[in-house]
């Protein structure tokens, strides 16, 4: 807190101005906020608990383990070098911009059907085409098979098009491409031929601008409903051609293409490689993210195998560090300010009783799982070991686990399409920090991760809880009627719930938000104004969830709660809800609050 500045006057610098005077971005950071403390608190405890060998581990952990230690095992990645990543290019098909007589020997039978399959099946890279599955957005009880516009190499399609700081991050990328090229031409005794890598990596690059301008900018993409069509196969050939992606692909030779696909995986494989490889991509990291220093390795690797493994790393992180009665109190929280959304429906006179009605039907089916899966600590439960009985890793090949790794995920997502939906099943980890509401599944997720200091902790004031986690809680529900949320109903299916009227009057409600939000700027992102519509369902989250989290928390203390007081401050119970509310929400040194989706 900075005391000095009047609450009344800002806010923001009484609540968080001391964090702002006393921290400054860490080289290794793009962004700083109380999100990356606690990421890097547990990522701590973590490291602890995988370099932790005992002959008690269940098999999942051992294996968690060895991944661990495979990663961390530099001495021989740095002396394997560059060859695991040569030997898959050439079960890929080759890398042109690597060969020279790849137009000869590999060219005349390339078809860009089979290298797309193999590309989704062996290596899980989705490229040209995203072809995934998930639950059917009208029939939440069953997956079906999804396509959508491409991903690209670059995290937005606005980097390919913008001028200033875009342009830099634009000339970075090529200079990695082409640096990787080279690297690999020299160790397969190739000469440079640095003309050569130019116009080729100039020709993806290209490529991919072609099919950033083909794909849809976020703000067309808002509206759910507007993107599910749902086809059988022949209708998908007969009616829906993928007219702007053949119209690209007519112009490229299988050259390029092949260029493209086969860059794609290698800019996801180059974390796994020697550090000359990393070194490459320092520029343009730099260019993008604005940092300076790579992170050191154990946290490189912590955050990996507990991305890959999280089953087994969240079983290790919940008997180390997570309060096991932590669970019941979630609960009542979550109950508190649930009824609480309930009981504030009826204030609101834009809705009519109809739609209240099914809205708060749809807020008391609102399933909630709450820090772990229970079978990940139950010994004879083999459901745990099951989920990795596929993966074999080895300590000294880092790399080949890592595509052990994307096989295993691709097959996971593949295998869906002919079973259930299990609604009862985790898709995330319990060493988590963040949370989340599912739409398809009508059902808030608080991992284990999330539920610690300052957000949750049975010893500290309620005030604390309620203004912490008690906002996240009231921020997930509020996620299920947000302008993205409102299209489900409380199966999770998408489905027009609202009348007429209700649904206008929230149109005109979002309008007026986009507006004051849109209105925003900030001095340091060169008066920048956020993007109302963009960040429209947050913002009613927000502020949904603060205004559920104070009335809860006020209606307990009415019902006879006894709160504490913290020492050494002089502050009421209010006050100290609403600066625990800022600091977790506000306390971050970027140019917008955290988001927690």
């Amino acid at each position: 807190m900075d005391p000095s500045q009047e609450p009344c006057d800002d806010f923001y610098q009484y609540a968080c101005g001391g964090w702002l005077q006393r921290h400054v971005i860490p080289e290794t950071n793009s962004r700083y906020s109380v999100f990356d403390i606690l990421r890097d608190e547990l990522e701590v405890i973590l490291k602890a608990v995988l370099e932790n060998s005992t002959t008690e581990d269940r098999p999942a952990v051992k294996k968690a383990k060895m991944l661990y230690r495979s990663c961390m095992n530099q001495s021989v990645i740095e002396k394997r070098d560059s060859q695991p990543l040569l030997d898959i290019l050439e079960a890929v098909g080759g890398w042109p911009v690597a060969m020279d007589d790849w137009n000869e020997t590999k060219g005349p039978e390339w078809l860009l059907e089979r290298q797309l399959a193999v590309m989704n099946t062996q290596f899980n890279r989705r490229v040209l085409i995203d072809l995934f599955i998930w639950n059917d957005d009208q029939n939440s009880s069953r997956h079906i098979i999804y396509i959508d516009q491409p991903t690209l190499g670059m995290p937005s399609r606005e980097y390919y098009f913008n001028g200033g700081s875009n342009q830099k991050v634009r000339k970075a990328y090529l200079q990695f491409m082409m640096s990787v090229a080279t690297m690999l031409r020299e160790d397969m005794s190739l000469p440079k031929n640095s003309h050569l890598v130019q116009e080729d990596m100039m020709q993806v690059l290209e490529l991919e601008t072609q099919l950033a301008n083909a794909t849809a900018p976020q703000e067309e993409r808002h509206d759910v409903t507007t993107l599910y069509h749902r086809m059988d196969l022949e209708e998908l050939q007969n009616k829906f051609g993928l007219k702007n992606l053949e119209n690209i692909m007519d112009i490229y030779p299988a050259r390029t293409m092949q260029n493209y696909l086969v860059w794609r995986l290698v800019l996801d494989r180059i974390s796994s490689l020697s550090q000359r490889f990393k070194d490459a991509r320092v520029n343009y990291r730099k260019a993008l993210y604005g940092t300076t220093v790579e992170e050191v390795r154990w946290r490189e690797c912590v955050s990996y195998v507990n991305s890959n493994m999280e089953s087994a790393v969240g079983s290790l992180y919940v008997k180390e560090a997570f309060p096991g009665d932590s669970k019941s109190m979630v609960r009542e929280l979550i109950n508190k300010v649930r009824a609480v959304f309930v009981e504030t429906l009826d204030e609101l006179g834009w809705m009519d009783e109809e739609s209240k009605k099914k809205a708060q039907e749809k807020a008391m089916s609102i399933r909630e799982q709450i820090g772990y899966p229970d079978y990940i600590l139950e010994e004879k439960n083999k459901h745990l070991d099951e989920e990795y009985s596929n993966l074999n890793f080895s300590e000294d090949l880092y790399f080949e686990n890592g595509l052990q790794n994307l096989k295993a995920g691709a097959h996971r997502s593949l295998k869906k399409l002919r079973e259930k939906v299990d609604q009862n099943l985790w898709i995330i980890g319990a060493a988590v920090v963040n949370a989340f509401y599912s739409p398809n599944r009508n059902q808030i997720v608080f991992p284990a991760g999330i539920l610690q200091p300052p957000f949750f902790s049975k010893e500290q004031p309620q005030a604390l809880n309620f203004g912490g986690i008690g906002m996240v809680i009231g921020h997930e529900i509020t996620h299920g009627f947000d302008d993205n949320g409102r299209n489900f109903d409380k199966n999770g299916n998408m489905l027009d719930w609202w009348s007429n009227f209700s649904a206008q009057h929230f149109r005109e409600q979002s309008e007026c938000m986009i507006y004051q939000y849109g209105n925003y700027s900030w001095d340091l992102a060169d008066e920048q104004n956020v993007n109302g519509f963009s960040t429209l369902g947050e913002n009613i989250a927000d502020n949904g969830g603060v205004r559920q989290a104070y009335k809860a928390y006020l209606k307990w203390m009415a019902e006879g709660g006894k709160d504490q007081q913290l020492p050494g401050l002089e502050l009421t119970y209010n006050q100290l809800f609403f600066i625990n509310y800022a600091q977790v929400q506000w306390q971050a040194l970027v140019p917008y609050p955290p988001i927690i989706v």
